[in-house]
């Protein structure tokens, strides 16, 4: 027959063993199962303000390739109907947002016109 000490080494070994499974069937728990549902989509967001005018950018296409100055970007303006101006130069950071009231204008290292889009 096996010592009393023995018997008690057992017991706490056996109980370590199923404390430890006891821990994981909890957290396990503690989880979701997927959910095959997708989530809601987020509201849509005025891109602008209302009444805003939509810019053109196929009015002042004749700009491309001339060199880029302050009075351009006032005149690139009013000629494409934009409420802002954006110049992005190369290396340039630029926000994602989208607004049809913009003309963004993208600029060559030696600062020429490269493009101009509206966004």
């Amino acid at each position: 027959m096996k010592s009393r000490y023995a018997l008690t080494a057992i017991m706490r070994r056996h109980m370590k063993r199923l404390g430890g499974a006891l821990g994981i069937l909890l957290l396990a728990g503690c989880t979701s199962a997927p959910n095959d549902v997708a989530a809601p989509q987020p509201p849509s967001v005025e891109q602008t303000a209302p009444g805003s005018q939509a810019c053109d950018a196929s009015a002042v296409a004749h700009a491309l390739g001339e060199p880029f100055n302050e009075a351009s970007a006032s005149l690139l303006q009013s000629e494409s109907g934009a409420r802002q101006v954006r110049v992005l130069r190369p290396g340039s950071a630029a926000t994602l947002d989208y607004r049809e009231d913009r003309l963004n204008i993208h600029l060559g290292s030696d600062d020429t016109i490269e493009a101009l889009r509206c966004g």
